[in-house]
């Protein structure tokens, strides 16, 4: 989540345990059962800049049933990062180490087709030259080769929102008097920057290029036809005006994190997307829950609804208040359409993206897929990006068949894996394990009663799978972002952004305001209903101290709020950073780091976090211009090229060089790009 769209309000109410008091026990527990002395055992850790799990914390892997996980075998051949960490930057440029080399490939507004104009820097393109040309704020993305190429491909590229500012010439047109939109033709060309881009990508002479006018670029907007599958389609609560059989939607906003199907669809998450719909009226329980208001669309899109040139009431479905008889004559049921995965096909540019209503409904972050095996179920692993809120995971109730990796039609194999299945919400208990709690009508919540005494069905339960995982006792977290599972280890990684609300230091983490996040780490059991976990790194400034800096980085390598969380298929762990901590900011812009968490192991073979013995091995690789968030990486098989996005930058890009420094006293209309790096001489990204 960008720091420009974070809701810093807490919509869970429901007083489950949160995530640091677990952590909290976790350490008195271990404490107290290592040395017998908390306080010795905690010295002890301060010394060694170890939090709450340490290089022991994964030595007991125990399934639910009480026997060991299955142990990996071992990998005869591993990566070793071949850069040196760089140092931080406060400048107009992107820095890379020596030897590397950064380019701007497909920065916003450039044309998809000759439907649209070139971009043209004072912000005078139409809202039909913004239909046809790459979105605005780039976010996850997703490279996919044609003919097993590594020179051409299409890249599916999210766009989380608009900066009004940079969008129009001048910013939003308001009514000085009614502080109301007034332009129709600005309103539309906000809702086509948002979605996702489809772009094929080539590489010739040496240099990446766009491939305009490719019969496989498109943008998919937030206006773009869609349909709804699994348990909501067709049901009365998505039921509108627009869909009076509750099967398809239009559009898809906030897109933010996204994954990748193993038979080769992008998965784009609909996070922020509450903002964009208000009920005027009494809200419903679920609206409530998620966070939905009560005034306008934060951008005002509703203030031109029952204009005479409005088509199909496309700003007045942002406004979801009842207002007719049933809700088959208005848009009350509009926002219950969205708060998904939405899955694309970028090889089919005439399919309709599809959203799998299965996969829950929240402020979806990310979408993982879980280490794949033959027979077994497929998983997905997702956060939802607000304070106090919960991790998820999706199990199907189909087998995975490797075959299914080859099919063309590859829509109708998400529809075997993610239509059906069962969706959990993670509970993490204070002695290193955890529970899937399974989100059905047959849960038991936590006095013993069933959810179908709150939930009338397992559309009710999707509809508002926060307020159910509330019910069920699931652990609040500290605003849970993407997630990465280790392809050489099958361990599960997710990012832990901030909590600056908390107001009390504890044993585990004794900082007073969690501004600086930590990536947390867990191992599932055999049958996957119970995990293991552990922290694996904790973000700090480097004179943090030892009460704050408990992994004890350095100016090489300090960070905070990480956000994007990408493993490579060599077991590279790149992290991404949304910075909200002036500590760090102070000393370095948004960046990319790397580290290969299956090499950190002791004398035993057990598994350590990051600590001061070892951080060394945490290498800062990338950083972003000023202003920016660094987020979203894909990469070409050989691992060769690496797509980069920068978001929201606040002065750049001054050429398509992307390390070109924007020259002083030069002010250029900023632009979120993808940014192709990759090693001069050529070779794998940071071996």
């Amino acid at each position: 989540m960008s720091k420009a769209t974070f809701d810093p309000t807490q919509y869970n109410r429901s007083g489950n345990t949160p995530f640091e008091t677990v952590l909290e026990r976790h350490v008195q527990r271990r404490t107290l059962i290592r040395s017998g002395s908390a306080m010795a055992a905690l010295s002890i850790m301060s010394s060694l800049g170890l939090s709450a799990c340490d290089s022991n914390s994964k030595k007991n892997n125990y399934g639910g049933n009480g026997t060991p996980l299955t142990p990996t075998p071992p990998v005869t051949e591993k990566p070793v990062l071949g850069f040196q960490s760089i140092a931080g930057s406060r400048t107009d440029a992107i820095v890379v180490p020596e030897n590397y080399k950064a380019s701007i490939l497909a920065p916003w507004g450039t044309p998809l087709n000759d439907q649209a104009a070139a971009w043209k820097a004072d912000g005078t393109n139409t809202a039909q030259d913004q239909a046809n040309s790459v979105g605005m704020h780039h976010d996850g993305t997703s490279f996919y080769p044609l003919n097993g190429s590594n020179e051409d491909g299409l890249l599916c590229i999210n766009h989380e929102y608009v900066d009004q500012d940079a969008l129009h010439p001048n910013g939003a047109t308001i009514d000085t008097e009614t502080n109301r939109r007034t332009i129709l033709e600005e309103i539309r060309k906000e809702i086509y920057a948002h979605g996702v881009t489809v772009v094929r990508v080539r590489k010739v002479d040496g240099v990446w290029e766009v491939v305009a006018n490719d019969p496989h670029n498109r943008r998919i907007t937030g206006a773009t036809e869609m349909d709804i599958n699994g348990p909501m389609a067709g049901h009365d609560l998505l039921k509108t005006k627009f869909s009076p059989d509750g099967t398809s939607a239009r559009g898809t906003f906030n897109n933010c994190g996204s994954g990748s199907s193993p038979w080769g669809t992008f998965l784009t998450c609909e996070e922020n997307w509450p903002g964009y719909f208000a009920n005027t009226a009494e809200r419903t329980e679920d609206q409530i829950r998620i966070g939905l208001g009560t005034t306008a669309n934060q951008y005002g899109w509703n203030h031109l609804a029952g204009d005479e040139s409005e088509e199909n009431d496309e700003f007045g479905r942002f406004d979801v208040t009842p207002t007719a008889e049933s809700a088959l004559m208005d848009y009350r049921n509009e926002a219950n359409g969205h708060g998904y995965i939405v899955e694309i096909d970028p090889y089919s540019p005439d399919s309709r993206p599809v959203k799998r209503t299965t996969m829950g409904r929240f402020r979806h972050e990310a979408c993982e897929v879980g280490k794949l095996t033959a027979g077994k179920p497929v998983v997905f692993y997702s956060g939802h990006d607000a304070r106090g809120e919960y991790v998820y995971k999706f199990v199907s109730a189909a087998n995975w068949d490797p075959a299914d990796a080859d099919r063309t039609d590859r829509l109708a194999v998400g529809d075997k894996y993610l239509n059906e299945g069962t969706l959990y919400v993670a509970r993490f208990n204070e002695d290193g394990t955890g529970v899937w709690l399974p989100l059905t009508t047959d849960s038991m919540d936590t006095d013993g009663n069933p959810l179908s005494d709150s939930f009338g069905s397992l559309a009710e339960i999707i509809l508002n799978t926060a307020g159910a995982a509330d019910e069920l006792g699931a652990t609040p977290m500290d605003r849970p972002e993407w997630g990465a599972v280790d392809p050489v280890t099958g361990s599960v990684y997710m990012t832990m952004t901030n909590n600056t609300a908390r107001t009390e230091a504890n044993a585990a983490n004794p900082r007073i305001d969690n501004k600086f996040g930590h990536i947390i780490r867990w191992d599932e059991s055999n049958d996957h209903k119970t995990f293991t976990w552990d922290i694996f790194l904790f973000g700090s400034p480097a004179d943090g101290g030892e009460a704050i800096n408990l992994s004890g980085l350095t100016d090489l390598n300090q960070f905070a709020s990480p956000d994007g969380l990408i493993f490579d298929k060599r077991g590279i762990l790149w992290v991404q950073t949304d910075n909200g901590a002036d500590e760090v900011t102070e000393e370095t812009n948004d960046q990319m780091l790397a580290v290969i968490p299956s090499a950190l192991v002791d004398a035993n073979g057990d598994a350590e976090t990051i600590s001061g013995s070892n951080q060394t091995e945490l290498r800062r690789f990338l950083v972003g211009p000023n202003d920016c968030e660094i987020t979203g990486l894909a990469y070409t098989t050989n691992n060769h090229t690496f797509f980069v996005n920068v978001q929201h930058p606040g002065n750049w890009p001054f050429s398509d060089d992307a390390q070109e420094e924007t020259p002083a006293g030069m002010t250029v209309r900023p632009r979120s790009s993808t940014v192709v790096v990759e090693k001069v001489q050529g070779g794998p990204i940071g071996e």
